[in-house]
């Protein structure tokens, strides 16, 4: 298996791989798989093999989603391994924010002299800053990371309120009982000192705090994003700081127009920038990546759903389809058309596209494939354009483009159910000329 690398890599990463099985490079033109960081893929034409791309972090917006599912390429991402990392620079942003700690140590630089101790204490009042302990935190999204800083707000005596109408059954159980779990965005804004912005980037989730939610926020509020740009409208945010109602913005995502604020504390996108986080997405998108190819279960996929079924058959057969009725019945009867028959399955949708793995002791004919090794350059398939003949030509071509065979299927024109040998020359020949590679 060929794995393409369009980042470095930590090697705690490549070395889950079985040198053997797989190898890896950044300059393949074909290959099975991709592993990237924040390289970004919009405008790659992916080869035909490319069965799956693996994000070593969070957020996939540097992947083409849609252009993935429809070409049957499975994404993944690592939830959850640079968590605790991305928790702790957020602890660190919610002191920075109270205590003027930056700024202090920015004016210490500045001082000269021999008594250093006498100007630090003639100086030291212009940056008090409130304890953050009795405080309010907001926390927007109670995924891995939002559930982290959570708990450890709470721990350090604040009073925190959690938001988030998706929260799984894993990180409820784990948020701590002093955590208060909201309904309403808006009693966030409304009642908190203090608010963090923990949720993916999309179109629901742009500018999720803008200038309406900061109108509602109370005066010298302290906003913190360490999730994704995009989450918070910059404008909206500027304003309020020229108005004075933010008393603090730390952002991972600084512009040039943010820093002109003495109010923005800007960190160079640090959230997951420490060796331990860089291991642990490199590893889990690893063993994502392996879990598929041998075995064609899913893990943390973003764009299809996650599918685990126990192999105790000879053979598997995986399937990406369109989410739509009657694909299951005519999946089975294709496969019963050509004597597979099937032993278990698992089938499961997602948006509009759905995932099926079925398991099957039948082996493939003996005949068929003495007949492939016999100098086949092709195998032109002639099904009806039923979804019963296009599931049948779709389970034939995965048998045999592994053996290297180009696999096509004439064009439309001859009519369903009509025997080949009965067609005219000019139709026939027509349809072969015009045939598509499958």
């Amino acid at each position: 298996m060929k794995i393409k690398l369009f980042n470095k890599i930590a090697d705690a990463g490549i070395n889950q791989f079985d040198p053997i099985a797989y190898e890896f490079s950044e300059d393949f033109d074909t290959y099975d798989a991709i592993m990237v960081r924040s390289a970004k893929l919009h405008d790659v034409e992916f080869p035909a093999d490319l069965k799956c791309i693996a994000r070593a972090g969070a957020g996939v917006n540097n992947i083409p989603l849609d252009r993935c599912s429809e070409q049957g390429i499975v994404v993944f991402n690592t939830p959850g391994a640079n968590a605790n990392a991305v928790k702790e620079l957020v602890m660190a942003g919610l002191l920075m924010s109270s205590r003027k700690i930056t700024k202090g140590i920015e004016w210490v630089k500045t001082l000269e002299g021999d008594d250093i101790s006498k100007a630090v204490e003639k100086g030291k009042s212009n940056f008090v800053g409130p304890e953050i302990a009795g405080k309010k935190l907001g926390v927007i999204g109670l995924g891995a990371i939002g559930v982290l800083v959570a708990n450890a707000a709470a721990a350090m005596d604040m009073e925190v309120f959690g938001y988030d109408p998706f929260i799984s059954v894993k990180a409820a159980c784990t948020l701590k009982a002093r955590v208060h779990h909201v309904q309403n965005l808006k009693q966030i804004f409304e009642e908190c000192d203090y608010i963090t912005v923990h949720v993916p980037f999309s179109d629901k989730t742009a500018n999720i705090i803008d200038a309406e939610a900061i109108a509602a926020m109370k005066s010298d509020v302290r906003v913190l994003n360490f999730a994704r740009g995009g989450l918070i409208d910059d404008e909206a945010m500027m304003k309020a700081m020229d108005e004075g109602k933010i008393a603090a913005y730390v952002t991972d995502f600084p512009t040039k127009e943010l820093l002109q604020y003495e109010q923005v504390i800007g960190v160079p996108h640090l959230g997951a920038s420490t060796p331990e986080s860089e291991e642990n997405c490199a590893v889990m998108a690893a063993n994502e990546i392996m879990e598929y190819l041998e075995t064609g279960n899913i893990t943390h996929s973003v764009n299809l759903p996650d599918m685990q079924l126990a192999q105790e058959c000879k053979y598997r057969i995986c399937i990406i389809n369109k989410n739509v009725p009657n694909v299951v019945g005519a999946i089975t009867t294709a496969l019963a058309n050509v004597g597979v028959n099937i032993e278990n399955m698992a089938n499961k949708g997602k948006k509009d596209y759905a995932y099926m793995i079925l398991d099957t002791n039948d082996e493939v004919s003996e005949e068929l494939m003495e007949r492939l090794q016999q100098d086949v350059d092709e195998v032109i398939v002639a099904t009806n354009s039923s979804l019963e003949g296009e599931t049948t030509a779709m389970y034939i071509s995965k048998l045999i483009k592994p053996t290297g065979i180009k696999v096509s299927r004439i064009a439309s024109g001859v009519p369903v159910g009509g025997d080949l040998e009965y067609i005219d020359e000019v139709t026939l020949l027509r349809a072969l000329e015009g045939r598509v590679e499958l």
